[in-house]
C-alpha cells in the first residue's frame, strides 16, 4: 500500500461506494470507517464517518504509535468520539434546516 491508499478510500466513500479495505470502527455505531496503510514501516489511519446523506466527514488522521497491539490510542479514540459529535452537529446545522423546510 502506498501513501495514496487512504485518500483512494475516501474518494470511493465521497462516491458512495466502500472501499475493500475500510472497516467499522468499534464503539461509535453504525457509518464510522477506518482505513488503515502501511508506508515504511510505520502504519498510519483515518477515521471517517458516511452516515450522512449530504457529506462525509473525516474525523481524524493520525499515525499509529500504540507500542503494542493493533489498538488505537486512547486519545486517539476519544478524538474521533469527540469529533463525530462535532460532525453531527455541523452537519444538523448545514443540512438538517434545509430538510426541514422541504
Amino acid at each position: 500500500m502506498g501513501n495514496t491508499h487512504i485518500g483512494s478510500a475516501l474518494s470511493v466513500a465521497q462516491y458512495g461506494g466502500k472501499h475493500p479495505d475500510a472497516k467499522a470502527w468499534k464503539g461509535l455505531g453504525s457509518g464510522v470507517f477506518e482505513v488503515v496503510s502501511n508506508f515504511d514501516t510505520n502504519t498510519f489511519r483515518a477515521a471517517y464517518v458516511v452516515r450522512f446523506a449530504e457529506a462525509i466527514y473525516v474525523l481524524h488522521c493520525f499515525q499509529k504509535k500504540s507500542p503494542s497491539g493493533i489498538r488505537a490510542a486512547k486519545t486517539d479514540v476519544d478524538l474521533i468520539a469527540q469529533r463525530l459529535r462535532m460532525a453531527a452537529a455541523d452537519h444538523e446545522e448545514r443540512y438538517g434546516k434545509a430538510k426541514k423546510e422541504r
